[in-house]
């Protein structure tokens, strides 16, 4: 792993504990952790979506969502 064996690792995690204290440690141990879990979700929201979007496309169809169609009407309109 990058060359660090068990020694260097416990020197780093022993530097990071002196610049950042227990309390904050955790605390940035559990925001990650968060992150994390937020972005693996997204992405599994991202896949179940993904196959809906691939059918429409499969079966031609061209239609564009209503957000989309009343822009283009209103450039028109200008």
């Amino acid at each position: 792993m990058f060359g660090l064996g068990m020694t260097e690792l416990l020197v780093i995690l022993a530097i990071v504990l002196l610049i950042f204290g227990p309390k904050r440690l955790k605390s940035i141990g559990s925001d990650l952790g968060g992150a994390i879990k937020g972005f693996r979700k997204a992405v599994t929201e991202d896949e179940e979506a993904k196959p809906a979007d691939q059918e429409r496309v499969i079966e031609g169809d061209d239609s564009k969502p209503e957000s989309q169609s009343s822009k283009t009407q209103q450039d028109t309109k200008i």
